[in-house]
């Protein structure tokens, strides 16, 4: 079963290295707290209900690839008298929508959680990597695409983004994972 995934054009290709042009498209995503594994297994949840029917006109949306995943940690400053501050992961989960919507012919989602979101034509510098994913894995690929980044002289223009591309039961070894991080265009 073929499962849509966003238009590129691929501008340099380093294996496992890449430098990709992104069409525009439209994100459903939701924030969600917690590590990686919860907030991914909560956010993908939320964002699955909504394209099975749970929106306002009861219409399910193809599934496309791949699942989105940012992490942003921010530092809570508690209030006096405690003087306590707290960090905490706020992560966005996001789902590709398919090429034939638009953000107005989209169904609307019933949970406030889940946001449609258009993104302008972007580049991305990509690393591809299989197997098994953590938190550990995820930082050390994104050090490497960071690595590789500086070496061609791209600047960054976002955060990292990981990318997972097949259901939870595909073989080890045919998974396809990424990192990716918005540079500015050459």
């Amino acid at each position: 079963m073929a499962i849509e995934e966003p238009k590129y054009s691929v501008v340099d290709n380093d294996p496992p290295f890449e430098l990709r042009a992104y069409e525009p498209l439209i994100l459903a995503e939701v924030k969600v707290s917690g590590d990686m594994d919860l907030a991914s297994s909560q956010g993908f949840r939320l964002i699955a209900a909504y394209i099975f029917g749970k929106n306002r006109i009861n219409e399910k949306i193809s599934m496309t690839a791949p699942v989105g995943f940012e992490e942003k940690s921010t530092t809570i400053a508690m209030t006096a008298p405690v003087g306590i501050e707290s960090n905490q992961t706020i992560s966005t989960v996001s789902f590709v929508m398919p090429s034939q919507y638009t953000l107005a012919s989209l169904p609307k989602p019933l949970d406030e959680r889940v946001q449609l979101r258009e993104v302008p034509a972007t580049q991305k510098a990509v690393i591809i990597f299989s197997g098994f994913y953590n938190e550990e894995k995820v930082k050390e690929k994104t050090i490497e695409l960071e690595r590789w980044i500086q070496t061609k002289n791209l600047q960054v223009a976002g955060p990292p983004n990981f990318a997972r591309y097949n259901p939870p039961w595909t073989l080890p070894f045919l998974r396809r994972n990424e990192v990716m991080i918005e540079v500015r265009a050459r």
